[in-house]
Formats: structure tokens, C-alpha cells, sequence
């Protein structure tokens, strides 16, 4: 059987690595959860750990979470919907905005719900995903910040997570500016700037990020410690944090070229036949997994000799070489993967996930290490400080409610 191997230590070790990082630049950072897919035990291994601020893109998940610790700060990544304003409100610390009519629908439920809803304006820095563009910001914060039931904690940017755009420190200063031209303007405070991500943290390594941007959404890099931009791994972050132990279904030595006349009707990329001389032979391996359950092009063979030929809907075929070095049917062939690949997998129900070591265990291991808490940003970066009123509560909301 399949299964998908979450390192718990390993990504404690990230994580202790990117809070570090993340404090030394006077900042605070929020866990980007998305990938786990609501997978249990490695958010309790999370919470364990000392996290208490998770941002997620499926309110779901983030309802699932609350269960666990009800003081949990959530963040909600993915830009809102109007038809889910009510669970937004109801659910989340903080969402990320860039339409004025979300934000009024926003505004809208919080008053009924007798609440004060956060919102970061997300402002367009080149990766053309979500964001103002920065000519409308001025009229664009006049209009959300009359607003009563909504408080503006802050801008922010997304790069990197559509276009490829990679962080600039100049796109960072210009954040800076947009925040200083707000707060002259209309003299309101607007404590954060939420623009890192794990695309930035190599600006954070090399102390080139402009001081200033306080707060971090980071999912990527704790979870497989990649680095965005250079390739490769972060220094000193793990990426054996998460592994595919994908089990064999055959195993014999056959031609690596195919034979007879080929033609494009498989549904899904493959190895260039090109690559052999004709009538070159190898072992292959079947293993029982494929496109239905990951993006099989996001996964590495552990074992650099090994090299994946292509896969179907249900079937991976990893070319072995000359020597299958003991495999046989029944046994594993491991993958590490990329963020895509990981995303898939965690998603898929026909994947069993689990963590070593044994949840219980993770537990005792950190009560002897006394881990820090990963501090809430809402709490540690004088969001208070940013209210100029208390929320306007519907006043026939509880007369609603009881009927």
C-alpha cells in the first residue's frame, strides 16, 4: 500500500529555523496549512509545536482547527467569495481583500454578527494574481476604511504564486510606501505589511529585505524547505520532511524503447525515447500510483540512479538501470516531491498518510524541549493599537437570533 510519510521532527526543525529568521527581522509569521489538507495529526503536531496562527484557503479545515484550540488565530488565504461572507466573518481572525463589494458584504455580516472583521488590502506587485492596482489604493481605503464593522490591520502583497514573479527589494519598498502615504493621509496606524512569503526568505537569509515588512505567510518552506528562487533547499532547513513510499506491482527487464510506431494518444507526458539507443534494455518498475493521486512530474526517486519514465491515471514506471539492486514485487520505491506533487497527494483518498514518529511520542519529545510559542501577529504587533471604534453591532441581531 501506498503511503505518504510526514516527518515530524523535520518539520519542527523548520520551523523553529523559520521563526528564527522571521524574529530577528522584529516580524511575525503565520502557517500556511494549505497543503496538509486538513490532515489532523500533522496540524496537532503544529499546535504541539507552539504554532498559533494558521492560514488556510478552505473554511473547513479552519472550523476543524478551532475545535482543537478555540483561541487559534486564522487567517483566511484565498480571496473571498460573496456567497461565503457569513462563514468568513464567523471563522477567520483576517482575510485577505481586493474587491470593495466583498468587503462591504464583509462589513455587512460582521455588523450582524456583532463582530470586527480584519482585512489586509492586497495591492498588485506584478505576479497578477490578487491585488489593487496601486493608482486606486487612496479612493480604495477611503471607501473600505468608513466602513464600521471592518478594520484595516494592514497591506500586503502576493509574489511568486502565479506568474513566477520573483520578490524584489523594491517591490517590498514600495509596500512601505503605499503604508506611509495611507497612514499620513487618513492618520490611522496600519501595523502590518503581510508580504512575506517562502519566496522572500532569501532576502530574510541575506538581511536584504527592507525592515518593515512584519509579517510572514509561509507554507512552502517549512513543509519541504525549498528555495524558491535559487533552487534547491534553504540553509539549514530539512527536506526529508515529507516522503512517498509508492509500493512495487512488477518488476521485470524489458526494452526502454517502445516498439512499433508511437503516436500522441496517451493523456499524460512521458520520457523521451530519444534518450536510448534503439534496443536498449533496463529493469523497470511498476508501482501503484500515478496521475489520479499526484502530479507524478513533482516527484524525485530517492535513489539518484533511478529515473521515472512516465506514468498513467493509476501507474507510475521508474526505469531502475542495469541492476535492480535487490527490489522485488511487494517491496518500495521512495519519492521525495515538489510542492505540486505534495499538494496532489495530500488531497487524494487513496493515499494514507502517516507521521513518524507516533503523534503521542512528537508530544513527549517536545514537553522535554520546552518548545517557544510561535506568537499570534494580531497579538504581538499592537493590532489594538489600529482601532479607532468599537464594531457597530446590528441592534436587531438578537432579536433575529431568537426567533
Amino acid at each position: 500500500m501506498n503511503r505518504l510519510i510526514i516527518d515530524l521532527e523535520a518539520i519542527n526543525h523548520n520551523l523553529l529555523t523559520i521563526d528564527r529568521w522571521v524574529r530577528e527581522y522584529n516580524a511575525r509569521w503565520t502557517v500556511v496549512t494549505k497543503v496538509l489538507c486538513g490532515h489532523l495529526e500533522t496540524l496537532k503536531a503544529l499546535l504541539a509545536a507552539g504554532v498559533r496562527s494558521i492560514g488556510e484557503s478552505r473554511l473547513e479545515n479552519l472550523e476543524s482547527f478551532r475545535k482543537y484550540v478555540p483561541d487559534l488565530e486564522t487567517w483566511y488565504l484565498r480571496v473571498p467569495s460573496l456567497s461565503s461572507v457569513d462563514e468568513i466573518v464567523g471563522v477567520c481572525d483576517v482575510s485577505l481583500n481586493s474587491e470593495l463589494s466583498i468587503i462591504k458584504a464583509l462589513d455587512d455580516s460582521a455588523r450582524r454578527q456583532g463582530k470586527l472583521h480584519n482585512v489586509v488590502i492586497m495591492i498588485e506587485l506584478g505576479d497578477l494574481r490578487e491585488g489593487i492596482l496601486p493608482g486606486s489604493l487612496v479612493n480604495f481605503y477611503k471607501k473600505v476604511f468608513d466602513l464600521p464593522n471592518i478594520r484595516v490591520v494592514g497591506i500586503g502583497g502576493n509574489l511568486g504564486c502565479l506568474a513566477g514573479a520573483v520578490p524584489t527589494v523594491g517591490q517590498f519598498v514600495q509596500l512601505l510606501l503605499y503604508r506611509e502615504l495611507l497612514e499620513l493621509k487618513f492618520e490611522h496606524r496600519l501595523p502590518l505589511i503581510s508580504a512575506g512569503t517562502t519566496a522572500s526568505l532569501p532576502l530574510v537569509i541575506d538581511k536584504s529585505l527592507p525592515r518593515g515588512i512584519n509579517h510572514f505567510r509561509i507554507g512552502e518552506g517549512l513543509f519541504l524547505g525549498t528555495d524558491l528562487i535559487n533552487g534547491g533547499s534553504l540553509p539549514n532547513l530539512r527536506v526529508d520532511t515529507v516522503v512517498l513510499a509508492a509500493e512495487i506491482i512488477e518488476i521485470k527487464k524489458k526494452s526502454l524503447v517502445p516498439m512499433g510506431e508511437t503516436a500522441a494518444i496517451s493523456p499524460f507526458s512521458n520520457e523521451d525515447a530519444d534518450d536510448y539507443a534503439p534496443g536498449q534494455r533496463g529493469y523497470r518498475a511498476l508501482v501503484n500510483v500515478g496521475q489520479l493521486d499526484t502530479n507524478v512530474e513533482g516527484l524525485l526517486p530517492e535513489n539518484p540512479e533511478h529515473r521515472i519514465a512516465g506514468a498513467s491515471s493509476d501507474i507510475t514506471v521508474v526505469n531502475l538501470g542495469d541492476d535492480p539492486q535487490g527490489l522485488k514485487v511487494g517491496g518500495e520505491i521512495r519519492f521525495r516531491m515538489n510542492y505540486a506533487a505534495l499538494l496532489r497527494l495530500m488531497g487524494s483518498d487513496y493515499v494514507r498518510k502517516t507521521v513518524t514518529p507516533p503523534l503521542d511520542e512528537f508530544k513527549s519529545y517536545l514537553a522535554s524541549e520546552h518548545p517557544p510559542t510561535i506568537e499570534k501577529p494580531l497579538a504581538v504587533l499592537d493590532i489594538d493599537g489600529a482601532a479607532v471604534r468599537a464594531p457597530v453591532a446590528d441592534p436587531d441581531a438578537q432579536t433575529r437570533s431568537t426567533t
